[in-house]
């Protein structure tokens, strides 16, 4: 009965928190983002501290410029974004030439006769819904979307500033006991393989944009550095970031030229870019740093994007990884933190 009991506890807890997580999401999401923001922050100000002509440079100061930097970085993304989204709004009506003749194209492998045009295709599918009706919500997504990243910048920069004494005040709270130095210790661990990981994965991350945005240049993709922006975005999701990051500039190819070959050149060298960058370039800088599960990996994908959609995907790993290390902490979990590890060793 006692073992029942704690089961029946522990299950409803469970279901407590994923429901407090869920109606918490907008509250939640900047304050979580911005504490992931602020592990790349630090380890890109430790790394500008390890050059000669910054070496002399106040602690305070390179906090200050990678701060900076860092909000610019946003701020452009987000007027990337409005500027595109007016950009694609204003060429749709020229595509629609080139998706005749893609239609006709499509019409002939399939042996249809009369071949339709895309006036026939569009009243027979996307008119009969009411574009309108998604308009507004797209609107206040993006509006919604600046909202979160002003947010982030303002969360990270306080917190910048209250991680200086963090370690301090928790060692003072615990009474610098044997508790508190691990406490302490716990925390420094998470700190470094947290950091690490976003480090290197942002940078393999600006690495995969460049040279997709390279490449979609080199081909004339249209909106390169927008598409660009979110292949780099979207490689933060394991597996299925690189996927999606992909098909929406070689969509974007096929209705631009009208040509599926264009379309499928595209698709080959971003493929290969992607596969360059996930299966030589992040395995050789990234290594084993987690050692998580690939099941794992997947479950944490679906649990947190289920709560937080693409924010939940890109945070999963990070999330996850702090929760084995503080598991495999404590001898009660320990043997969860070895089942949810891919290779035992934690």
């Amino acid at each position: 009965m006692m073992r029942l009991s704690t089961v029946t506890y522990g299950t409803l807890l469970a279901i407590m928190l994923g429901w407090l997580l869920w109606i918490g999401k907008d509250l939640l999401v900047p304050v979580i983002a911005a504490v992931v923001s602020l592990y790349v922050l630090s380890a890109a100000a430790t790394f500008l501290g390890s050059f000669t002509v910054l070496r002399r440079a106040p602690e305070w100061l390179l906090r200050v410029m990678v701060l900076l930097a860092f909000t610019l970085a946003l701020a452009l993304i987000f007027v990337l974004i409005i500027t595109n989204f007016a950009r694609v709004a204003a060429a749709l009506p020229g595509y629609e030439r080139n998706l005749d003749v893609l239609v006709g194209q499509v019409a002939q492998m399939f042996g249809i006769e009369d071949e339709p045009n895309w006036e026939i295709v569009r009243d027979a599918t996307l008119g009969r819904f009411d574009a309108m009706r998604f308009i507004a919500p797209l609107v206040n997504s993006i509006r919604n979307f600046g909202v979160t990243l002003f947010l982030i910048v303002l969360y990270a920069s306080f917190f910048f500033a209250e991680r200086l004494h963090f370690a301090k005040k928790l060692g003072i709270a615990l009474g610098g006991s044997q508790q508190g130095e691990q406490a302490v210790a716990l925390i420094n661990r998470i700190n470094v393989r947290v950091s690490d990981y976003l480090l290197v994965k942002t940078f393999v991350n600006v690495v995969l944009g460049l040279l997709s945005y390279a490449l979609m240049w080199a081909i004339g993709i249209e909106f390169a550095p927008f598409w660009a922006v979110l292949i780099a975005f979207l490689n933060y999701i394991p597996y299925f970031g690189s996927l999606i990051g992909v098909v929406f500039p070689v969509v974007l190819s096929l209705v631009q030229s009208g040509s599926i070959g264009f379309a499928v050149l595209a698709l080959v060298l971003l493929t290969t870019a992607q596969v360059y960058v996930g299966a030589v370039l992040e395995p050789r800088l990234m290594g084993r740093r987690f050692n998580l599960s690939p099941v794992v990996v997947l479950l944490a994908l679906a649990f947190w994007g289920g709560l937080w959609g693409i924010a939940g995907a890109i945070l999963a790993v990070p999330l996850t990884a702090s929760l084995i290390i503080v598991l495999a902490e404590i001898d009660e979990t320990r043997p969860a933190a070895v089942m949810l590890s891919a290779s035992g060793e934690v």
